[in-house]
């Protein structure tokens, strides 16, 4: 199995990728998603709403920086690095870039940031299962050699289709952090350090995989973050739970 055309259609001239159609989708999806969940913890959809104004132009630039940044021997022009359409965005630096707006948005409500990143983050897991479909159809982020079954072709060569493996992971990731969040949390920050396990977890391994990984030194960046993400979030559990006990 070989990626499809990257081209869903044409209008006026301009090309539409299948990569951008799949991200807004899944953007879209994960707002609804959120807007819906809002009462949940106490917000509403207007405060779901003005994050998303501010979060997701935020995050793509910030995941387009940060995959520049790691590869910016590719990129010669201004032109080059703001051409997203054809890919290189990194979910590490959407995160990043995403927190930190989360963070400034509470801080301007009044609410806290954990409740709102536990609200908000299965739908990000969903978004990123949806969002990881963009790579098959551009024929990127796959991985080494392989004879398994659901290899697929790219350049001639049966590989490794780790987005799907993510795709799927952060799927089950979506369900069981939606589930959680509703039975089981007892505190503020539970459901979000558990997405920074556990997709860390599944985004090291996958990573040893992946053919284009962006490098630090001799090691390949997403598993140090990864490593990072699994020690902070196993801290921030800990600690949220005792901090910030959700009232009864």
């Amino acid at each position: 199995m070989g990626h499809p055309d990257p081209i869903a259609f044409t209008i006026f001239g301009i090309d539409i990728r299948w990569y951008g159609i799949l991200i807004a989708c899944g953007m879209l999806l994960a707002v609804l998603i959120s807007c819906k969940r809002a009462h949940t913890h106490g917000m509403t959809e207007e405060d779901v709403l003005d994050l998303a104004i501010c979060m997701l132009p935020v995050g793509v630039i910030g995941a387009r920086l940060y995959y520049v940044l790691f590869n910016s021997s590719y990129y010669h022009s201004l032109s080059d690095v703001l051409d997203i359409r054809s890919g290189g965005l990194a979910i590490h630096g959407g995160l990043i870039f995403g927190a930190i707006v989360v963070f400034a948005v509470s801080a301007h409500k009044k609410i806290n940031p954990l409740n709102m990143l536990d609200l908000i983050i299965p739908s990000v897991a969903l978004a990123q299962a949806i969002g990881r479909w963009g790579n098959y159809f551009n024929g990127e982020a796959h991985g080494g050699p392989t004879d398994l079954p659901w290899a697929i072709l790219v350049d001639g060569q049966l590989v490794h289709p780790t987005f799907l493996y993510e795709s799927v992971w952060c799927l089950m990731l979506f369900f069981f952090l939606s589930w959680f969040d509703q039975k089981k949390r007892t505190a503020m920050g539970q459901t979000f350090s558990l997405y920074l396990i556990l997709y860390s977890i599944e985004r090291f391994l996958v990573e040893g995989l992946r053919t284009d990984s962006l490098m630090i030194g001799p090691f390949r960046q997403a598993q140090v973050i990864s490593v990072c993400a699994i020690i902070f979030g196993i801290f921030l559990y800990r600690y949220s739970t005792k901090r910030f006990p959700l009232k009864s």
